[in-house]
């Protein structure tokens, strides 16, 4: 597997996109009781924003939709194929995004999850995001969280 890169998505990717998020949000389901957001996320209005990206490691193996909100890069959502979480591509995602919101001039990465997602809770920790607020919206139980680059 080559490094991971983010690369814009074309109209082409959002079949990809939305099966890598199907696939890899499916485990949630019989935690959260329903769909997480990302698995019913409208992609292609995030495409014509031109907030959504490819991760790309020779093949495409996940996406990522962010954008820059005021002094900080907000990650909407990344989801990594299920067969290569834990394989290190996560983590060099965040390694791009920070990067790209240092060029930016952004001085945070934020971002949300669902407070049963216990493993992404721990791996945003081990990147070293702190818990900013925790919240109710849309009926799913959200954590925010941000990290200072």
């Amino acid at each position: 597997m080559s490094k991971p890169r983010l690369r814009a998505a074309k109209s082409a990717d959002l079949p990809f996109v939305e099966n890598c998020a199907r696939a890899a949000y499916a485990p949630y389901v019989p935690r959260i009781g329903r769909e997480p957001a990302p698995m019913v996320a409208d992609f292609a209005v995030h495409l014509a924003n031109g907030e959504l990206c490819i991760v790309e490691a020779g093949d495409p193996v996940g996406y990522s939709v962010h954008r820059i909100e005021g002094d900080a890069l907000f990650i909407e959502n990344i989801a990594i194929m299920p067969d290569l979480q834990g394989s290190g591509v996560g983590r060099a995602i965040f390694d791009l995004l920070e990067a790209e919101a240092r060029e930016a001039g952004a001085s945070q990465l934020r971002l949300y999850t669902n407070v049963m997602m216990a493993e992404a809770l721990a791996f945003y920790e081990r990147l070293g995001f702190f818990v900013t607020d925790k919240r109710i919206e849309d009926g799913f139980h959200r954590v925010y969280l941000a990290k200072n680059v």
